[in-house]
């Protein structure tokens, strides 16, 4: 080929490139120029497959004719003196389509995120800790569980009642989903007493840390009522809100821990901090769930359990809260509600930061043009054989 049929294709590929590389990144560049200027990459090691644009586009145009099978004759020389068509000269576009969609591509895979202006709301709202009760009393049944709380109970075998535990989890897993400005904290206590989740808006993940909690994860061999006022009262000691409150869910006397009920309550007290306390159960037996008899029903045994209802009283009126006893669980959830109602709210600033994935400005405009490329490769510049 002699020196000006090369000239002229290389000043097509070069017509062409920028030609793509306009169209591909006009879209990207119109809509959100100034974004993707600032704009953090998420996953920026998928830019090291931009080392491998020159290698498919040199393959896609010079490397298409070395490919091409080809035919002896004895001179071309009448042939090269014939018109070129349109066609000859559109041959390296697929190429260069192909090229300037795998830069798209690779931009795209590195998830460019823009970060929104926070946004400052003040919301009213209350900064709790709910103390659930994880020992082995809690295994006793439940009765009485509302429809709008059985979803949050596991699926059980015909005749098995839900136990105190599931009953608590989904009344609080209910009250999480009913808030919307409430900083809520979880502490779960045994024998000793555990911070599941400092107080956060984050209700989803709060949901999910309170749904997997079950009897045995932690020794259930006491119930350290003192500890778990003082490591609540510990989560809400800095808090600078007006309302501050400790729900203590338990259906138990104090037993073991270090620190004693009345100590923490004066802790409390101290802070600004309410107690209240929703015993569950009423009386010293329940019922618990002894296997399944000779016809596969399960057998219900009565066991003591020991409640000292004074000692929540005491706890409840020396902070200023209420005690409450729920017999079932609807008077369970009846007492979270009521807990609300004589709590006072205070302003809390929200600040909200919103992230927006920018990687569709890059994938939207690859697509078309390899779509445009495989269009023109089976339609208009079809190779024989």
């Amino acid at each position: 080929m002699s020196a000006r049929p090369k000239l002229v294709r290389a000043a097509l590929v070069v017509g062409f490139t920028l030609l793509s590389v306009l169209l591909g990144f006009a879209y990207p560049g119109l809509t959100r120029g100034g974004d993707l200027l600032s704009a953090k990459w998420e996953q920026p090691w998928f830019l090291l497959g931009l080392l491998l644009v020159p290698a498919v586009f040199w393959r896609s145009i010079w490397g298409e004719d070395r490919r091409m099978p080809r035919l002896r004759l004895g001179t071309l020389l009448p042939l090269r003196g014939g018109p070129a068509g349109i066609r000859a000269r559109l041959r390296d576009l697929p190429g260069v389509l192909r090229s300037v969609a795998l830069i798209l591509f690779v931009l795209a895979m590195s998830r460019p995120v823009d970060t929104l202006r926070p946004q400052h709301t003040d919301e009213e709202g209350i900064d709790l800790v709910l103390a659930l009760d994880l020992s082995g009393s809690m295994a006793a049944a439940l009765s009485n569980v509302p429809e709008d709380l059985a979803r949050y109970i596991p699926p059980q075998p015909r005749g098995i009642r839900p136990t105190r535990v599931e009953g608590a989890k989904a009344v609080v897993r209910d009250f999480i989903s009913r808030r919307k400005s409430d900083r809520i904290g979880v502490v779960v206590f045994g024998a000793s007493a555990y911070v599941l989740s400092p107080p956060t808006l984050d209700y989803h993940l709060l949901d999910q840390l309170v749904g997997k909690m079950q009897l045995g994860l932690i020794n259930s061999d006491g119930t350290a009522i003192g500890d778990a006022l003082g490591v609540a009262v510990a989560r809400l000691r800095k808090s600078t809100a007006k309302s501050k409150a400790i729900i203590l869910l338990t259906d138990g006397d104090n037993k073991g821990g270090k620190l004693s009920p009345e100590y923490a309550a004066h802790l409390a007290a101290t802070l600004g901090i309410k107690v209240f306390t929703v015993q569950i159960g009423q009386g010293n037996a329940a019922e618990v769930q002894d296997g399944f008899d000779l016809f596969g029903q399960p057998r219900y045994v009565t066991m003591p359990f020991p409640v000292n209802p004074k000692l929540l009283e005491e706890l409840a009126k020396k902070t200023g809260g209420s005690p409450y006893v729920a017999t079932d669980a609807r008077t369970l959830q009846a007492s979270f509600h009521d807990v609300l109602d004589k709590l006072e709210k205070t302003k809390l600033e929200a600040i909200a930061t919103h992230y927006e994935d920018l990687f569709a400005l890059f994938l939207f405009p690859g697509v078309a043009l390899l779509s445009v490329e495989a269009l023109l490769r089976s339609l208009v510049l079809r190779r024989f054989p």
